[in-house]
C-alpha cells in the first residue's frame, strides 16, 4: 500500500476546529493543545482562543488563518504519528498546506514556518487594497474556456483576472481585479458555465497582484532554515519534488503569483503508485476536489477522534 497525504489551505478554517477532541480524546487533545501553544508563543498572541471563540473576522483574516491551518495541520500529522500510523510514501498541499506539507517532511521547523505563513498573510493583504481584489469560483467549462474568459477580460478591460486553482474537472477559481473578476464571472455565464459566483475572500491569491508579496517573501525565507525533505513533496508550481533548498524556496516564492494545478498534483500521485490518499486538516475541501479528479482513488478525511480512529483502522 503506498500513501499519500495531503494538507488543505485557507477556506477549510472553522470556528471550533478540532475543539472536540477536548471531549473526545485527552491524549489527542493535549498534542493539539502544545501544538497551538508552541505557535501561539512564536506568534505572540493565544491562537488557539481565537480558533475557538474568535472573532470570526478575526480567524478569517488571511494573516491569522494561514498559522491556523498550519497549526491545525501539523497537529493532526502529530496525532496520526502517535499512533504509529502508516507513513504515506508522499506529501502535497493545497496552497497554503504546501507549508504544512513541508513541516511534516521535516524540511521547515514548525515555529519558523507559523512566523513565516504569518507574514506571508501580511505581504498578501498589503500587496492590494481592501476590495480592490476578488476571486471568483467557475463550474462547468473546460479548463481552456476558463483562461479563454480571463485573457479576453483582461485585453478588454486593461485590468488583472487569470485562472489560478485548477482544482477539478469543470472547477476552476479566477482571481484578479474585483471589476475584472466581476465582467469575466458575468463572460464565463454566457459562455455556458453552469455556475460563476465570486467567492468570500479578501486577497487575490495566485495571481499576478501577488508579485510585490513574492518579492517581501523571498526576503523572508532569505532568512529560514530549509533542509531536505525527509518525505517527498509536490509542489504546486511544477508539480515536481524538490529537493534543493534554493529551488524548496523559489517554488515558494512563485506559488503566491502562479496557479495551483491540483488536478496535475493528485494525477502525479496516482501515476506514480499511490493508491490511498489521507486529507489531514479541517473540514473535507480537499476530499471532494479528489472525487472529481479520479474516483477510484480513495481519500480518507482525518479531522476528529473518529476520522483518525477510522483512517488508522483502515490503513493499518
Amino acid at each position: 500500500m503506498s500513501i499519500a497525504f495531503i494538507f488543505p489551505g485557507q477556506g477549510s478554517q472553522s470556528m471550533g476546529m478540532l475543539g472536540s477532541f477536548a471531549n473526545e480524546s485527552p491524549a489527542y487533545n493535549e498534542i493539539i493543545i502544545s501544538t497551538f501553544q508552541q505557535a501561539s508563543d512564536a506568534l505572540g498572541f493565544d491562537l488557539w482562543q481565537m480558533c475557538q471563540n474568535g472573532p470570526e473576522s478575526e480567524l478569517n483574516t488571511t494573516r491569522n488563518t494561514q498559522p491556523a491551518m498550519l497549526a491545525a495541520g501539523y497537529a493532526l500529522w502529530q496525532i496520526w504519528k502517535s499512533k504509529g500510523g502508516a507513513a504515506p510514501a508522499v506529501l502535497a498541499g493545497h496552497s497554503l498546506g504546501e507549508y504544512t506539507a513541508l513541516v511534516c517532511a521535516e524540511a521547515i521547523d514548525f515555529s519558523d514556518a507559523i512566523n513565516l505563513v504569518a507574514a506571508r498573510g501580511r505581504y498578501m493583504q498589503d500587496a492590494i487594497k481592501d476590495d480592490e481584489g476578488a476571486m471568483a469560483a467557475i463550474l462547468g467549462l473546460e479548463n481552456d474556456d476558463v483562461i479563454k474568459v480571463c485573457d479576453e477580460t483582461a485585453e478588454e478591460t486593461g485590468r488583472i483576472v487569470s485562472a489560478v486553482n485548477f482544482n477539478a474537472p469543470g472547477q476552476v477559481v479566477i482571481a484578479g481585479h474585483n471589476d475584472a473578476v466581476e465582467q469575466a464571472v458575468a463572460l464565463a455565464k454566457n459562455t455556458g458555465a453552469k455556475k460563476a459566483v465570486k467567492l468570500s475572500v479578501s486577497v487575490p491569491s495566485h495571481c499576478s497582484l501577488m508579485d510585490s508579496a513574492g518579492e517581501k517573501l523571498a526576503k523572508k525565507l532569505s532568512g529560514i532554515n530549509i533542509e531536505r525533505p525527509v518525505i517527498p513533496v509536490i509542489n504546486n508550481v511544477h508539480v515536481t519534488i524538490e529537493n534543493d533548498v534554493d529551488s524548496i524556496r523559489d517554488s515558494l516564492v512563485k506559488q503566491l503569483s502562479k496557479p495551483v494545478r491540483w488536478v496535475e498534483t493528485i494525477n502525479k500521485m496516482v501515476a506514480e503508485g499511490t493508491d490511498q490518499i489521507v486529507e489531514c486538516g479541517p473540514g473535507k475541501v480537499l476530499t471532494g476536489l479528489n472525487k472529481r479528479i479520479n474516483r477510484q482513488m480513495p481519500t480518507h478525511p482525518i479531522f476528529d477522534t473518529a476520522t483518525v480512529d477510522k483512517v488508522f483502522e483502515e490503513l493499518s
